[in-house]
């Protein structure tokens, strides 16, 4: 073998060897550290946010009694239909009690004997029970016959009243709170799709960060913004240590980030400038680093004027350097556009700077080449000017 072949051997071994101890070291951080990150992380990839409040003061829990619609509609189910049955179920013993009360207080009770022309105040109550039946069809108006209010007492007459209004009031209530749970537009959030990481590469000559995401229903969401805050820990130049520091991130289409047009899947873009919180991390240092990125879609629900919005988050284990995301959509033989979502998180490895500030002084040097500037060959010589004119 001759020297320029050894050569080229060893080269070959030695980028062999580098690409995989990077693909090693980058699956044993992420097989053994990945999962701590994401236990801490503030937002998961489901938009829900992990967060504890403590010490909070005994006085300051009532404080959600005040706005109580809203206290209900943020239960969750198992609490709110227990609620629901609980309403209906008290209420119905509790004016059952009551009606019996008056049964009782008027001796309209078979205990007390009354007399053949004796008038009850409600018919046909026995005991507990049929005061508990009367109860019942009382606030849900069933009305089955059997048991009727006479004119007799003035009490269950009021008793009657307000029975009702408090029927109507918690029945309204209660059905209103499910079904505005039901129709929440947070469930719409759950039709939109974030691609599984973030992708770093070069895209129209920027080093730009690169995230897909999708509508999967056909109804559009109505004068969407796309946007993103960076979480890391910083510590100011007065030496205070400042947990989850938000910096805004700028993500943009190619029509701009304000109205997508959000029918087919959109790979959203952050350039990593002089401006960007990445621009001094590098490939080799970003599994390195210690941030969340909290990615936030907002947007109005075609079909009920409702506000949402969708939420996820990636940390440095999620943000591949170095990829690009596979082509998802085609047209089909009929005209049709095809979204094919096997390919929605598929990434694919392309050549990129392996940092922002190596690709723009790259540019920089180019353009100050173009210009004349630091070229090497340029040698200025001083000319003596002679005077011809003289006679």
């Amino acid at each position: 073998m001759d020297a320029s072949n050894q050569n080229v051997f060893e080269t070959l071994i030695r980028v062999l060897t580098e690409s995989m101890f990077k693909h090693l070291r980058k699956w044993v951080i992420t097989r053994f550290f990945g999962h701590s990150r994401q236990r801490a992380r503030l937002v998961s990839k489901d938009g829900r946010c992990n967060i504890e409040f403590g010490n909070v003061e005994a006085q300051s829990r009532f404080i959600f009694f005040v706005d109580i619609w809203t206290t209900v509609l943020d239960l969750k189910w198992r609490y709110k239909m227990t609620i629901f049955i609980t309403a209906f179920l008290g209420s119905w013993f509790f004016f059952g009690l009551l009606w019996y009360a008056v049964a009782y207080i008027h001796k309209d009770l078979p205990e007390f004997h009354p007399s053949a022309n004796h008038t009850p105040c409600v018919e046909n109550i026995n005991g507990l029970t049929s005061a508990f039946l009367f109860s019942l069809e009382t606030q849900v108006t069933i009305g089955y016959g059997f048991r009727c209010v006479t004119e007799q007492c003035a009490t269950a007459i009021f008793l009657l009243i307000f029975q009702s209004i408090l029927g109507v009031m918690i029945n309204s209530f209660m059905c209103g709170a499910i079904l505005a749970k039901i129709s929440r537009p947070k469930k719409r959030a759950k039709t939109i799709m974030f691609s599984k990481n973030a992708v770093i590469s070069k895209r129209g000559g920027k080093l730009c960060l690169l995230i897909r995401v999708a509508n999967l229903r056909k109804s559009l969401l109505i004068g969407s913004h796309i946007y993103g805050k960076l979480l890391k820990t910083t510590v100011t130049p007065e030496g205070e240590t400042i947990i989850l520091d938000q910096t805004n991130i700028n993500f943009v289409v190619d029509a701009g980030n304000e109205n997508l047009f959000f029918i087919s899947p959109l790979t959203i873009y952050h350039v990593i400038d002089h401006h960007s919180p990445f621009f001094h991390m590098a490939a080799e240092t970003l599994l390195q680093q210690d941030f969340e990125l909290v990615v936030f879609l907002d947007g109005t629900v075609e079909s009920t004027s409702a506000t949402c919005q969708v939420r996820t988050s990636y940390v440095p284990e999620e943000v591949l350097w170095g990829y690009r995301f596979a082509p998802i959509v085609s047209k089909t033989k009929e005209g049709k556009y095809r979204v094919d979502f096997h390919n929605f998180s598929k990434t694919v490895e392309v050549e990129t700077p392996h940092c922002a500030m190596c690709l723009y002084n790259e540019k920089d040097a180019r353009a100050r080449m173009k210009r004349g500037y630091d070229n090497p060959s340029f040698i200025l010589s001083e000319v003596n000017e002679t005077d011809d004119t003289k006679m």
